[in-house]
């Protein structure tokens, strides 16, 4: 009788392999960078470890690398307590590619599957619940409810560690429909109760008022601490958020408002379950950043969202020493790049606003749109108390209903929002985060009155696609010109070229190039009148 079970490759078949040879090589250096990356499985010992496991490197023979966590599990392999590998920024593909896999992963994280199962899931994506179940569990290695289950229980573990939440809570505000089932997929998983991942990580960060939730009628307020992919530059991608920050909805403060408090960035938002606020700011260091993210939600539900829209809306999860490494190579972003590494581009936490931003936004100035954008809010944003914030954004169906009351300028950009906010209201256009950006950009472009950059951006904060360069932005442009790169949108496109699959994030260094003139040429104009005042007098 023929055995039918497959032999494990050797030692030096896995190494011919270049990725797995790649992948090994930096396991073995203990290369925090690739944390989150990828999963190492040994077969020896029945765990997986993040790469940089402080345990003896394995043999090769004995090792197989995943992408996500859910495949190792499927694979019988039980999360490490030593280096807790889901405790790190998460993976960068599910930005950089655009494929299926990619498109189902961004759902996954944002409980998808959780509201909708996995028939909804599918739908969403385009393809029969079936399909995708071989198209994941080929190119993952894990099936959606196996990947789902994985999130829910990175989330628990999350809980665990950063809040005092009762475990009970903590099983339903991951996801979990009953206590046993969350006791069960925790035990199978970590190999320890509940109990005691918040017992280990205790020990391992003992504070003397650990980060809590409170309850009340309106809700549950909560912190807990986000990690980010070293190197992060958070205080400029919180700049960013609240130089275009909606007054009523959002609030802002920097290292420059005098009060001596430290960046942060807060706003309302509306969730699958109901309204919630957040209020974000920087932690860790160099070595390690993260996020303290202060949030108050109607239901706990709707936490794993929250938590995947944040990590979206900062990149927590850029690959950013590769970026730096690609677009320092190019002579006139060196410099830009060393002053500002580990630079973001911003994201969403709610898709349809950002169409309405760039459309109101267009050839006007920042202060301008903010302007414009608070109006609007106020007479139509839906009426909140939360997080001391008192507005939501629109939905499109109020702008499609009662935009042209308020809305102001040229006709045809009037027609062009209240068109778009119609079709976002009867369903004719869907964006969401499981979309493609060839779809997506496709859909916007067949609108009247949307252009080349307004698809662009909507592209670069909904999806966080890194490779878009928006030529034709003025400021950018303006960005560019300062740097001593071809200002004229064929030549910049040209340029451009040699930085990708990171354009977007090249962009995002010419954006800051241009704030910096800006900031200089206002800084020259106090002087002058300075100069002048001293001589009058």
């Amino acid at each position: 009788m023929t055995s039918t079970t497959a032999r494990r490759p050797t030692a030096e078949e896995r190494l011919a392999d270049p990725v797995f040879a790649q992948r090994y090589r930096a396991m073995s250096a203990r290369d925090s960078r690739f944390d989150g990356q990828f999963i190492t499985g040994v077969h020896s010992t029945g765990i997986y470890c993040r790469p940089s496991c402080p345990a003896v490197t394995p043999k090769a023979d004995n090792v197989s690398f995943y992408l996500t966590a859910a495949a190792a599990h499927e694979a019988g392999l039980r999360a490490c307590k030593r280096c807790l590998p889901d405790a790190v920024p998460g993976s960068p593909e599910w930005n950089v590619r655009d494929d299926l896999a990619a498109r189902a992963m961004r759902l996954i994280a944002d409980g998808t599957v959780e509201r909708e199962g996995v028939p909804g899931l599918a739908h969403r994506l385009g393809y029969t619940a079936r399909h995708l179940g071989r198209v994941l569990t080929s190119e993952l290695g894990a099936g959606p409810l196996a990947l789902a289950r994985a999130h829910r229980a990175q989330t628990a573990r999350l809980l665990l560690a950063g809040t005092d939440m009762p475990i009970t809570d903590v099983a339903f505000a991951a996801g979990f429909s009953s206590v046993r089932q969350f006791n069960e997929t925790m035990a199978e998983i970590y190999h320890v109760a509940p109990g005691a991942i918040r017992a280990s990580a205790r020990r391992r960060h003992p504070v003397a008022h650990p980060p809590g939730t409170s309850g009340a009628a309106s809700g549950t307020s909560l912190s807990l601490r986000l990690p980010a992919r070293a190197p992060f530059d958070g205080g400029r991608v919180l700049g960013f958020l609240g130089a275009r920050a909606i007054a009523g909805m959002e609030a802002a403060a920097d290292a420059t408002d005098g009060a001596g408090s430290p960046p942060s960035y807060g706003r309302a938002l509306r969730l699958p379950h109901g309204p919630a606020a957040i209020r974000l700011t920087l932690s860790g260091d160099a070595g390690a950043p993260a996020v303290e993210c202060e949030a108050h939600l109607a239901d706990m539900a709707d936490l794993a969202p929250l938590v995947a829209r944040v990590r979206r809306l900062l990149d927590l999860d850029a690959d950013a020493e590769a970026i730096d490494t690609a677009l320092a190579a190019d002579r006139a972003l060196a410099a830009s790049v060393a002053a500002a590494p580990g630079i973001r581009v911003p994201g969403a936490v709610d898709p349809e606003e950002i169409l309405f931003r760039a459309l109101i936004g267009q050839q006007i100035s920042v202060p301008a749109a903010r302007t414009a954008l608070a109006r609007l809010t106020d007479a139509l944003g839906e009426p909140v108390t939360v997080g001391g914030h008192t507005r939501l954004f629109p939905t499109s169906a109020a702008i499609a209903e009662r935009g042209r009351e308020v809305l102001r300028g040229p006709g045809r950009r009037i027609d062009a929002i209240i068109g778009a906010a119609a079709a976002l209201a009867d369903g004719s256009l869907v964006i969401d985060v499981g979309e493609s950006r060839a779809e997506l950009e496709e859909r916007l472009l067949a609108l009247p009155g949307v252009g080349a950059w307004t698809a662009g951006y909507v592209a670069l904060r909904v999806l966080g696609s890194p490779d878009v360069l928006l030529i034709g932005d003025l400021a950018l442009r303006q960005g560019a010109a300062r740097l001593g790169l071809p200002d004229d949108p064929r030549g910049l496109a040209a340029r451009g070229a040699s930085w990708s699959p990171w354009r977007s994030y090249a962009g995002m260094h010419l954006w800051q190039s241009a704030h910096a003139a800006q900031r200089e040429a206002k800084a020259a104009r106090a002087a002058t009148r300075v100069r002048v005042g001293r001589s009058e007098a």
